[in-house]
């Protein structure tokens, strides 16, 4: 049980279940792993440990940490601009850079995936398109009015207003899982070297796919292998419990 491999707390940890596969049937063969919960399917990119260069996070735990345990579904525009403030705030990061890249790669082109783009809208522009109009010509419609540089403009303003507008209800989310709302960034980053070890172990085994449930708690994280193999591994989070170095513990 999850609750054996942690420190005792007044409450259980937060289990959420991940899945890894070799080789994913999602058209682009991608390695690595995905939360096993409502909302990833195959829009969801399996990812790896690998952090970027401005955060010292992996895509997965921010899935994870700023996706799931704050309330947001894993894809949806209203939902990543909510995350993205999530990322923003624990680790000080600029989200706009990546607000730009979904207003280049997806809006501007129409390649949109779901109605709720329109909300990144002012209210009034987006009344007046009409219901029945697809993404794609209301979208070239109003680059033709607007212009690329003004809806541009308004779409990174929307991500900016609606992601802020959630972060209440991210924080109620977080807390209502039993977390220390201010702990979240030494949270993400033990679970981010718990996620390095986990990957290491199914690279080091040969798994080609693999499932099982992190343990997520205030004092510790941990995740529990329960295929192909039963195994554990615990990470301390720095400043909790008794190893404030934040080292790790199997």
């Amino acid at each position: 049980m999850c609750s054996a491999v942690l420190t005792p707390a007044d409450r259980g940890p937060v289990i959420v279940p991940a899945m890894f596969n070799e080789q994913w049937q999602d058209g682009l063969g991608a390695r690595g792993w995905k939360l096993d919960v409502p909302g990833a399917g195959a829009d969801v990119i399996a990812a790896t440990p690998y952090a970027g260069e401005r955060i010292p996070t992996s895509v997965f735990v921010h899935d994870l940490v700023d996706h799931h345990l704050c309330g947001f579904r894993l894809s949806g525009y209203l939902d990543e601009a909510g995350a993205l403030i999530q990322l923003a705030q624990r680790t000080g990061s600029d989200p706009m850079p990546d607000f730009r890249q979904i207003v280049e790669e997806d809006l501007l082109t129409g390649a949109v995936e779901g109605p709720d783009w329109k909300d990144l809208l002012p209210a009034s522009l987006a009344a007046e398109i009409a219901p029945a109009t697809g993404a794609e010509a209301a979208i070239r419609e109003l680059r033709r009015r607007l212009g690329d540089g003004l809806l541009r403009a308004l779409f990174t303003a929307g991500f900016v207003r609606e992601g802020w507008r959630r972060r209440d209800a991210a924080r109620a989310a977080w807390t209502a899982h039993g977390l220390d709302y201010a702990a979240r960034p030494r949270i993400a980053l033990a679970l981010q070297a718990l996620f390095e070890w986990m990957d290491s172990r199914v690279q080091d085994c040969g798994w080609a796919q693999a499932r099982g449930d992190f343990c997520i708690r205030n004092d510790a994280v941990a995740f529990v292998f329960t295929e192909p193999a039963a195994v554990r591994h615990t990470v301390a989070v720095e400043g909790a419990g008794d190893a404030p170095d934040g080292r790790a513990r199997t």
